[in-house]
C-alpha cells in the first residue's frame, strides 16, 4: 500500500481545494506544483506600490460557495461588496453609455426605458416588449442563451446588450452560452412566462451590488489561507516538479486527481491578457463611468473588450490607492505597438477623461490562458480531474466543482478500494458544464 492515498497535480485554486479537503478529512496527501508558488490564476502583483489581483478579482455570489470558503479559511470579516456605481457599455459606433441597471446579463427587465432605449433604439426597444406577448410553453431548453433572447426579444438586444455584457463575463458569445448555465434564468421563464418578468424575477431575489463580492485585500488571500491550511493539515506540497504527460500519472501514488490543464490533452483555448494602471489622474474622482466599460463586439473604436475603474468599484482598494486610480483593461488580442500605451489611449477613451501619458503612475501585463473544456474522450481511466477544464471559468463553479469531487472521493474511500474505478471515470461533477462568476 502506498504512503500517500491521494496526490494531487497542480496547484491552482481547484487543487488546493481538494486537497485541503482530503487532508481535513484526515487522508494523507500530496500536491505536486509545476511553478515556485500556488494559486494559478489566482495571483496577485505589485503595481505602483500596491498589491493587486493579477487574475479574479471578484466571485460571484451563486450559491454562497466562495463566500463559505473564505469563512472558512477565516476570510469572512473581509468579504466586501462592490460599490452600486453601474458599468457603462461602449456600443460599436458612438459614445459609452449607461448600461441599464435593471438587467441580468443584458437582458432588459424593462425593454422600454430610457436606457434601454438610448442602447438599442425605439425599434428594438418595441420589438423586445413583444416579449411579454409571445407565449412560453418551455419547450427547447437546451438552447443557447443568444438564441432564446433572439426568439424572444430580438436581433437588437441579443447585439447590442446581451453579446457585451456576456462577453465580458463569460469571455463568450450568447450564442456559445448554453442556457442551462445562466442560472434560475429557465426555472424562472417557466414561473412567469416572459424573458423580462424572469428577469425583474431575479432582480428582486438578488439586490444590485449582490451579484459579486470580493476580498478585502484582494482574491489573492484565499490562496495564501489555503496554503496555510495545507501546512496545518499535513499536506505534502512539491515545487517545480512537472508532470508532462497522462503516462507519468502512472507513476503517482493513491488515487490521481488532476487540477491543471496540459496533461491529459494539450490545452485548447483564449488567451486573456490583462493591462493594469496606476494613475494619478484626479479627472477620475467623479469616477465619470462608474464601475467600469464593457466593450460591444466590433468596436473599433478601442482594443480593450472591457475596463474596471477598480478604485470606483471596491472601497477598501480606494482607501489603500490614496488618491490614485487603478484601472484594469482585457484584451483578447494584444495590439501591435508600445501595449502600455495603447492601454492609456484605450483607458482614456472607454473612461471619456484625458490622461496624459505623465498620469501613468505604474504599468503591468498579465497574460493568461482560458483553457476549453476537456472532452469525454480525453478523460484517463484512474484519474480524477477537477479545475477550469471540467469547473468551469470562475470561482464559483471551480469551487463548487472541487468540493463536490472531493466529497465524493472520500464517499468512495470510506466504501473501499472496490469502487475507486467507478470513481475515476468522471461521473457526476466532471460532466458539469462550464460556468462562470
Amino acid at each position: 500500500m502506498s504512503t500517500t492515498e491521494f496526490t494531487v497535480v497542480g496547484g491552482g485554486i481547484a487543487g488546493l481545494v481538494v486537497a485541503r479537503r482530503l487532508a481535513m478529512a484526515g487522508r494523507t496527501v500530496r500536491l505536486i506544483e509545476a511553478s515556485d508558488q500556488l494559486g494559478g490564476t489566482v495571483a496577485s502583483h505589485l503595481v505602483g506600490g500596491l498589491n493587486l489581483d493579477a487574475g479574479a478579482e471578484s466571485f460571484a455570489t451563486r450559491g454562497n460557495t466562495v463566500a463559505d470558503l473564505a469563512r472558512e479559511l477565516g476570510l469572512g470579516d473581509d468579504i466586501v461588496s462592490p460599490g452600486d456605481e453601474g458599468a457603462w457599455l461602449q456600443p460599436v459606433d458612438g459614445p459609452a453609455l449607461p448600461l441599464p441597471a435593471t438587467g441580468i446579463l443584458g437582458i432588459p427587465a424593462t425593454p422600454l426605458d430610457k436606457d434601454t432605449i438610448a442602447v438599442i433604439g425605439l425599434g428594438g426597444a418595441f420589438r423586445a416588449q413583444l416579449d411579454s406577448l409571445i407565449p412560453w410553453f418551455g419547450k427547447r431548453t437546451d438552447v443557447s442563451l443568444g438564441a432564446l433572447v433572439r426568439r424572444r426579444m430580438g436581433k437588437a438586444v441579443v447585439e447590442k446588450l446581451v453579446a457585451p455584457v456576456v462577453h465580458g463575463v463569460y469571455s463568450l458569445h450568447p450564442n456559445d452560452l448554453p442556457l442551462e448555465r445562466v442560472a434560475t434564468l429557465k426555472e424562472r421563464l417557466a414561473l412567469h412566462g416572459s424573458l423580462a418578468a424572469a428577469v425583474r424575477s431575479m432582480r428582486h431575489a438578488m439586490p444590485a451590488g449582490t451579484a459579486v463580492q470580493g476580498i478585502r485585500g484582494g482574491i489573492n488571500r484565499l490562496v495564501t489561507e489555503l496554503a496555510a491550511d495545507l501546512t496545518t493539515y499535513g499536506v505534502i506540497v512539491e515545487f517545480e516538479r512537472r508532470i508532462e504527460s497522462a503516462e507519468a500519472l502512472a507513476d503517482l501514488d493513491g488515487t490521481v486527481i488532476v487540477a491543471a490543464p496540459g496533461i491529459l490533452a494539450p490545452v485548447r483555448g483564449r488567451t486573456v491578457t490583462l493591462a493594469t494602471l496606476v494613475l494619478d489622474a484626479p479627472e477620475l474622482d467623479a469616477e465619470p463611468r462608474g464601475s467600469g466599460v464593457l466593450v460591444a463586439p466590433g468596436c473599433t473604436t478601442v482594443s480593450a473588450r472591457a475596463l474596471t475603474h477598480a478604485t470606483a468599484k471596491w472601497q477598501w482598494l480606494k482607501e489603500q490607492a490614496e488618491g490614485r486610480h487603478v484601472v484594469r483593461l482585457s484584451y483578447n488580442e494584444v495590439p501591435a505597438g508600445d501595449f502600455a500605451e495603447v492601454a492609456r489611449r484605450d483607458a482614456e477613451v472607454l473612461l471619456g477623461v484625458s490622461l496624459p501619458a505623465e498620469a501613468v503612475v505604474d504599468f503591468a501585463r498579465r497574460e493568461w490562458t482560458r483553457p476549453a473544456p476537456l472532452a469525454p474522450a480525453e478523460r484517463t481511466d484512474g484519474v480524477v480531474v477537477v479545475g477550469e477544464t471540467v469547473g468551469g471559468t470562475g470561482l464559483a463553479g471551480i469551487v463548487t466543482h472541487a468540493n463536490a469531487a472531493a466529497d465524493r472521493l472520500l464517499a468512495l474511500a470510506a466504501d473501499g478500494p472496490a469502487d475507486d474505478e467507478d470513481a475515476a471515470a468522471g461521473d457526476g461533477p466532471n460532466e458539469a458544464a462550464k460556468e462562470v462568476s
